[in-house]
């Protein structure tokens, strides 16, 4: 068994001395990775990356608290679902939570379920606020580059048979692919 530690700071400004003085005190560290100005909520951290490629069955992985692994609750569970499926457990010396014994894969059930209530309460939210939205006359996105005036012009220029569906996108300063959007609604 090898113990890792996991050590990040969203901006640059942000001083990790605390979670390295808190880490320095964990017997049996081998080796430190750091992700320093890095928001914890990007795809890709390097250090975080190289660190679960190279965990083994029986490595532990020492955090100084679970938001250094994630900004939401179901970020942090999905790191802690690819440290398992490596075969290593994780430590969080914040909360006090060791994923190797059954107390700590209870509180990560029960952070589970959590997560996902909040992933439905905010489905829930969107979805009533775009159906207030929508009873209201009004639709999501960006505002419509093609105006009453402009859709006259567009008619016009078709039915004359003068002109190709480029050029009509050029005279009316539009892309070629929003002239076709607009032709598909009429």
């Amino acid at each position: 068994m090898t113990k890792f530690a996991y050590v990040r700071t969203s901006t640059r400004d942000q001083n990790a001395d605390l979670q390295r003085d808190a880490i320095a005190k964990v017997d049996g560290i081998k080796r430190v990775y750091a992700d320093e100005g890095i928001s914890g909520t990007l795809a890709s951290r390097p250090q975080w990356d190289a660190l679960l490629d190279r965990l083994e069955p029986g490595d532990e992985v020492v955090v100084w608290k679970f938001d250094r692994i994630g900004r939401s609750t179901m970020n942090v569970l999905e790191a802690v679902q690819r440290i398992t499926e490596k075969g290593a457990t994780l430590h969080s010396l914040t909360e006090k939570i060791d994923t190797s014994g059954p107390m700590g894969q209870a509180m990560l059930t029960i952070m589970a379920a959590f997560a996902q209530l909040e992933r439905d309460t905010i489905v829930e939210r969107t979805r009533a606020g775009l159906d207030a939205a929508r009873a209201k006359g009004r639709v999501g996105g960006r505002p419509s580059v093609v105006d009453a005036k402009k859709l006259a012009t567009i008619k016009k220029l078709l039915a004359s048979g003068d002109h190709s569906r480029a050029d009509i996108a050029r005279m009316t300063h539009i892309s070629q692919a929003t002239l076709y959007r607009v032709l598909s609604t009429l």
